[in-house]
């Protein structure tokens, strides 16, 4: 009798041993996927980003030279046009540069927060339903 339950003490620890592997490896596969899941929302969230930055750079880059030419046309000069423009530019700087510490960095800081607490809210309402 005393052999049969030596059995059974082995067999449950091989038993426990098998199990332990198992959860460590199906622990260590959830991870891996989650990791990638993780990379995948972040790599696909600065694609879409950046696109929009692209986009926005673009529309003003063009907006600047139609702009320039337009005023170059009023004036009938193109080095009025384009100088016109970049006292604009120089001018919206020193707005920036001024207001910066006071207005623009909370602004920009609170709005990042936003998105992050937004997006982390809707991760987890995803998360729930699923």
């Amino acid at each position: 009798m005393r052999e049969t339950k030596e059995q059974g003490k082995e067999k449950s620890m091989e038993d426990l041993i098998a199990d332990t592997k198992g959860y460590v490896t199906v622990r260590l596969e959830y991870l891996r996927l989650y990791a990638v899941e993780k990379a995948a929302k972040v790599f696909a969230d600065m694609v879409t980003n950046m696109t929009v930055a692209l986009s926005f750079i673009l529309a003003f880059l063009f907006g600047s030279v139609t702009l320039a030419l337009y005023l170059s046309t009023v004036l009938g000069s193109y080095a009025g046009g384009f100088g016109c423009v970049a006292i604009i530019y120089v001018l919206f700087a020193i707005v920036v540069f001024i207001t910066k510490d006071t207005f623009l960095e909370r602004a920009i800081t609170d709005f990042a927060i936003k998105r992050y607490f937004s997006k982390l809210e809707e991760e987890e309402e995803e998360n729930e339903k699923v």
